[in-house]
Order: structure tokens, then C-alpha cells, then sequence
């Protein structure tokens, strides 16, 4: 027996396609003439075909609501014209089963629930909606979410012709400020982390947040390792990091499907027993964070959305709007963060047509409970894992964290070449993530119980040496999925962000203590990291570029390449690279054991991403070599030698300190090599002020009640 043909059909209708093959047009495959013809017949799964000497078998099967296509062959003899034949037939299927990207209906609600006017379209969707609480406020969220995510892709990310009202305005307000502020956070998820740092670094600070203040469309997860970054850093106690901790499990598991792959691309399991391990308590933690801001002096401005900033040459005012009274207020500030993530329209603004060059739709949700006994270990997760091959253009990765109690969070996602016809979509996701949930973890839909949906739009770009993308103009900085600087493969922003926040948290309490907030200024801060910019080709490679048809298993054979190399390695060199450690030797010596091992891995990438794509990609790659050849030379002695003589460089030349610290943490932390936060002086003060105080207190910490956080 001999495998002739493997090939996926973009349609979860198999009936469909079981009754193409039982009426096989043999004119079109150039069979008509043959003599005697070939015939036919009907299976239950496709056809047999009987060619003179030669026997074929056609069959498919439905996996992750598409459709899977082999052709094998049953006999030592193949017939004279068996090629031509197979390529006709894939010619002829590819044409009648099209795959076309998905549109979003245009809804006009008037008196109908957002669950009626969808479910002709994600029927699914709908249905398992109605189950999770707050389901309505959520898939509002989700198709509002897509839509203005579409809009922006549509247009390149370029603003609208005549927008209604810019995002950023280059003049004074009408209205006089309610308030003033020396920092003012939009989007109250990861911005709260920056908010409640700088509040108890001194500063004055608001925090703006759409959502009520608290709600989450995302989990998070996080090692120990990480999360000790946040107790360095005096943000939490010891005690309070132990209350947000829902579940920690022994180990991670990483894999892919790789039933269809070649043998020199298949690998054994990779265990990942420190990697994302911990599920947080993200309302917990919120609401501690929130506790500790408003205590420091910040105020937190929940249901309010932003809608405009007059920017001034001292100032920037903030104009937004609160959803449920709808009125209007004004906040001033020296510096605005935003934190809005990828819809966010300053991002857009800034950055013009070069806001991303990749994104990650993820869709998900906290299940309760329902599952079967035996189903799933809660003291393991699964990291990334497939269970098929590419489908309808995407290779879909699922994961699963333990969280409190019996519940699993499970997120299902896959990386995505932005193409304004086909910029992704959510609900597409959700609609997989239903109707396949039980293909991925054996369950019975109707029994589960639903806790929350999870969802977003989580995006990259493929930054390197002759990057142009800004984070900032004057006066206001992106971070976190705004600013789209996040590992290819720990790709949700809250990682990246609890690694860099000592480094970020220095460089503003630099720049507003020496009054450096200009765009040049606030460019330089940043979570850029060579060792990662480098790893944009490997993201690449995971991604099926719009209108091809690419082998199924391509991007699972890549994948599978790459983590049995990895799999082979000690513990901690995995773990570095996943958590964006890695250095340039580990790097360099992974990649040739990778192209070693599969040689053919070259060949694909290359046909990914093309010449263009190589050419783009290897000044980033000499960047890296010049960043680790600095950070060897100089990374061990500069940094000290810098913060020694801050207030001696700083007192006369102040862009030149803020530069110097820049390049400081560009030796560190820009080669996954961060030092601990009582290191950096700028943050010692908080850290040594925290520990005093904490010497004197008693040990249990009070819980922080919702009510106090307005």
C-alpha cells in the first residue's frame, strides 16, 4: 500500500464531498478516453477505483470541521498516466471546494438580542453562549471586538478618511481638566500593573478602564520563577502571591499532531514543567493591585471609555467618556500610557499602515466542571498541543491550565499572516473551538458547565534592525499588546510584561524625573529583546499565507522539527527559550540541529516566507550577533558603572543618562538576562521602603474588598 496523495478540503460538509467522488467526473481527470475506463465504486468513505492492473482507494474523513482527502494505492503495478491523474484530481477538488475566507454579517440588532441576530451564522457559538454568565455582554464584546479589528485591516491600519474625531489632537481642549495627573493608564488589564508601580513609586496616577474594573477576557498564567518578579518588585507580598495562585500543576506537556508527518519531523513529547504552570486568580490579583493604587494616592475610572487626547507642549489631556451616565470628563497629565491593547486606536494612529505584521486569534473559556473522570490530570497542562493538521488555512494549537477548584481553562488560537481580505476572525474560532472541543478532550458538550468566555486579538510584529515602528510620540507611550512586542511562542502579553516591569517602571521614573518625554524619548522605553526579534522567522513559519494550499501536516512537520530538538535539550535550556532567556550560542546551536535533522525544514520555511522574507529577516539576525557580542563585552561591568554615576551624568546631560540606562537594559534584559529590581537603584528605594515596612507587620495580609476599588 502507498500513499499517492493527502490533500484537506475546506468544508466541513463530507457529504458533500463522499457525493463528488461517488459521481467522479472522469472527463475532467482525463480518464474519459481511457481503455477499458477505470471503474468505479462507492464505499461508505469515498470510492475504489479499479485501472487495469491497479487498485486506488479514495477516501475522506472530518476532523476539526474540515475535510481530509487520501488517495492510496493498492498494487505493486501504477497505470502509465497515474500522475497526470492525481494532478487533475487535485486541480478539479481544489476548484470545487474552495476555501474562502470568512466575512463578519453586518448586524443591525433594532429589537433583536445579539444572540438572534447570530445564530443563523455561528449556530454553535450562540448556543454555548447562552450557557457561560454574562455570555451577552461577552459575545457583544467579541463581535465588537472583531469587527473594529477587520475595520482597522481593511484599511491597512491606516485612520479613516474623516474620522469623527482623531485620537490624538494637536491642540488645547474646549473643556477645562477635572483633574490633573502625572500618569494617566488606559486599559485597566495589564495597565493596572504599571498604574499601581508607578502610584507607590510617588507618582499621581489614574487608571482608565472600559470594562468594570476587575473583568478579564483572558486568564493568566505564569511559572513561579516570573511571578517572583512581582514580590522583588514589592507590588505583592509573599502571602498575597500565595491567595492569587489558583492551581499550580507538576508539569507541561508539548506536542503536535504528527500522524502525517515524515520521520525525521516527528518528536517525543516536551515537557515544560516550569513553563506557564501557575493559573492566577486575575480578579484577585486585579483587585489587589487596585487596592494598593487608590492607597498611593490613584483613582481608578471604571466603565469609561477613551475617546480623544489633546496634546499640549506641557501636557496631554485625556477626554473620555463613562458608558452608563455618559458624561463627559477631562483628565491632565504629564505622560499617558496606553494599554489598550489591539484595538487600540492611538496605536494605530502612531504607527499608520505599520501596526502589525501578525496576530494570534484566541477564543476559549473557563470550564467548570463536566468533564469526565479520567479525561484530564489537573496536575498537568497542556502547554501547546495539535490534533490535526491544517485546517481551512490555519494550523489550530490548543492549551489547557488548571485552574481552581475543578476548572480548566482551554484556549484554542493559531498565528495568522494579517491579509485585509482575511485579517481573522473570532467568532470563525469560536464556532471551531465547539464543534471540536470534544475531537481535543473526549466530553460531552451539553454536561459542562461554562464559568467565562476568553478571548482577544493577540498581535506581533517582526521588529529587527531597521524596525520603524513607533511605541510613543510625545507625551504618550503604548505597552503591551498595544506596542505588539511579545515572544512568538509565550505569545500573550502578562509573561512578557511581569518579566520586563522593573526594567519598564525604571525607564519612565527616569523620564518623568528628568522631564524626558518627548517621542524620541519615550521610544527608547521598551520591551524590545534581540533574542526574541530574532525568532520572527520561526513564527512566520507557522503561519499559512492567504489563498495557498499548503501540504496538511507542513506547519506540524515544522513544529514537531524544531520541539524534538528542543526536547533533547536540558531542562533549563528549554525553559529559557519559551521563556525568552535563550542566548545566542543556545540559539545558533538549536538551529543547526533543527536544519541537521530535517533538512527539508529549510526548504519549507524558505517557501514560506520567501527570498523576501530571508532578506528582510538577516540584518535582524546580525543585529542580534552585534547585541550578544556587546552584552559579553559589556553587560557585566556598564550597567553598575551607570547607575553609580546616574545623579553625575543625569544633574548635566540627562538624555544622555536616559540613553545610557536604555543601553544598560539592552545588555540585560534585551538578552533575557534581567537582574533582580533591588539591583536597579531607580527601584531600590520602593523595594527597600517595602521590606521595612513589611518587617514590622504582621505576616497574614487583610483581603482587598471589590467595594473600596471606585
Amino acid at each position: 500500500m502507498k500513499q499517492l496523495l493527502y490533500i484537506e478540503l475546506p468544508t466541513p460538509e463530507i457529504a458533500t464531498v463522499r457525493q463528488w467522488l461517488h459521481g467522479l467526473p472522469l472527463d475532467r481527470l482525463g480518464l474519459a478516453q481511457v481503455s477499458p475506463p477505470p471503474t468505479v465504486t462507492a464505499t461508505s468513505n469515498g470510492i475504489r477505483m479499479q485501472w487495469g492492473n491497479c487498485t486506488l482507494v479514495l477516501f475522506v474523513w472530518p476532523v476539526q470541521n474540515t475535510t481530509y482527502l487520501k488517495v492510496f494505492q493498492w498494487s505493486q503495478q501504477a497505470p502509465r498516466r497515474l500522475q497526470a491523474f492525481l494532478k487533475l484530481l487535485k486541480s478539479a477538488l481544489q476548484a470545487d471546494f474552495p476555501y474562502s475566507p470568512p466575512q463578519l454579517p453586518e448586524l443591525a440588532l433594532g429589537d433583536r438580542d445579539i444572540f438572534t441576530a447570530l445564530e443563523p451564522y455561528y449556530p454553535q457559538t450562540v448556543k454555548y453562549f447562552r450557557r457561560i454568565p454574562n455570555g451577552e455582554f461577552d459575545l457583544k464584546r467579541a463581535y465588537w471586538w472583531e469587527k473594529r479589528w477587520r475595520q482597522a485591516a481593511k484599511s491597512g491600519f491606516k485612520q479613516q478618511s474623516a474620522p469623527v474625531k482623531p485620537p490624538i489632537v494637536q491642540r488645547s481642549p474646549a473643556a477645562k481638566p477635572d483633574s490633573t495627573w502625572d500618569i494617566v493608564v488606559i486599559g485597566g488589564a495589564l495597565g493596572t500593573l504599571y498604574a499601581t508601580t508607578m502610584a507607590r513609586l510617588g507618582y499621581k496616577v489614574a487608571l482608565l478602564e472600559r470594562l468594570p474594573f476587575g473583568r478579564m477576557n483572558r486568564e493568566w498564567n505564569i511559572s513561579r520563577q516570573e511571578l517572583q518578579t512581582l514580590i522583588d518588585l514589592s507590588l505583592l507580598t509573599p502571602q498575597e502571591t500565595e491567595s492569587i495562585i489558583a492551581q499550580e500543576y507538576r508539569d507541561g506537556f508539548n506536542l503536535f499532531f504528527q500522524g502525517n508527518n515524515p520521520p525525521q519531523a516527528k518528536a517525543p513529547v516536551l515537557h515544560t514543567p516550569t513553563v506557564l504552570n501557575i493559573a492566577l486568580d486575575s480578579d484577585l490579583l486585579l483587585q489587589i493591585c487596585g487596592e494598593k493604587l487608590v492607597e498611593a494616592g490613584g483613582h481608578i475610572f471604571d466603565r469609561t471609555e477613551f475617546e480623544c487626547a489633546y496634546l499640549e507642549d506641557r501636557a496631554v489631556t485625556i477626554q473620555a467618556r463613562h458608558l452608563d451616565t455618559d458624561e463627559v470628563i477631562h483628565l491632565q497629565a504629564r505622560l499617558v500610557i496606553d494599554a489598550m491593547g489591539t484595538a487600540s486606536p492611538i496605536a494605530q494612529h502612531i504607527n499608520g499602515d505599520r501596526a502589525f505584521d501578525s496576530v494570534c486569534p484566541t477564543v476559549g473559556a473557563v470550564v467548570k466542571r463536566g468533564f469526565p473522570e479520567g479525561v484530564w490530570d489537573r496536575q498537568y497542562g497542556d502547554v501547546l498541543f495539535s490534533h490535526g493538521d491544517i485546517s481551512r488555512g490555519r494550523q489550530l494549537i490548543w492549551e489547557l491550565f488548571p485552574g481552581r477548584d475543578d476548572e480548566l481553562t482551554i484556549y484554542l488560537f493559531h498565528y495568522h499572516e494579517i491579509h485585509p481580505d482575511n485579517p481573522g476572525s473570532l467568532l470563525e474560532m469560536y464556532e471551531d473551538f465547539f464543534t471540536i472541543l470534544p475531537e481535543y478532550r473526549r466530553c460531552e458538550m451539553d454536561a459542562l458547565e461554562w464559568g467565562k468566555a476568553t478571548f482577544g486579538y493577540i498581535p506581533g510584529r517582526f521588529g529587527g534592525a531597521n524596525d520603524k515602528r513607533q511605541a510613543s510620540c510625545d507625551r504618550i507611550l503604548s505597552i503591551g499588546d498595544a506596542a505588539s512586542l511579545q515572544s512568538p511562542l509565550v505569545f500573550t502579553g502578562f509573561g512578557s510584561l511581569v518579566r520586563n516591569l522593573p526594567r519598564l517602571s525604571a525607564m519612565l521614573q527616569g523620564a518623568l524625573k528628568y522631564d524626558l518625554l518627548t517621542g524620541a524619548d519615550l521610544n527608547r522605553v521598551n520591551a524590545f529583546q534581540n533574542n526574541i526579534a530574532v525568532t520572527w522567522l520561526f513564527s512566520r513559519g507557522m503561519m499559512v499565507p492567504t489563498g495557498e494550499a499548503l501540504p496538511p501536516e507542513r506547519i506540524n512537520a515544522i513544529l514537531n522539527t524544531f520541539f524534538g530538538v528542543l526536547a533533547e535539550q536540558p531542562p533549563e535550556i528549554a525553559d529559557d527559550f519559551i521563556k525568552d532567556r535563550a542566548g545566542w550560542l543556545s540559539f545558533n546551536r538549536m538551529a543547526l540541529q533543527a536544519a541537521w535533522r530535517n533538512p527539508k525544514m529549510l526548504v519549507w520555511i524558505w517557501q514560506l516566507v520567501g527570498a523576501e522574507g530571508f532578506l528582510a529577516w538577516f540584518p535582524t539576525y546580525l543585529a542580534y550577533t552585534g547585541a550578544a557580542i556587546q552584552s559579553f563585552l559589556f553587560g557585566w561591568w556598564v550597567p553598575p558603572l551607570v547607575y553609580r554615576n546616574e545623579t553625575a551624568i543625569a544633574s548635566r546631560w540627562p538624555h544622555l543618562w536616559h540613553r545610557l540606562q536604555a543601553w544598560s537594559f539592552r545588555l540585560t534584559y534585551g538578552m533575557g538576562k534581567p537582574p533582580s529590581p533591588e539591583r536597579i537603584p531607580a527601584l531600590n528605594a520602593l523595594v527597600t521602603a517595602e521590606r521595612a515596612n513589611a518587617s514590622v507587620q504582621s505576616t497574614e495580609s487583610p483581603q482587598p474588598q471589590p467595594s473600596s476599588v471606585k
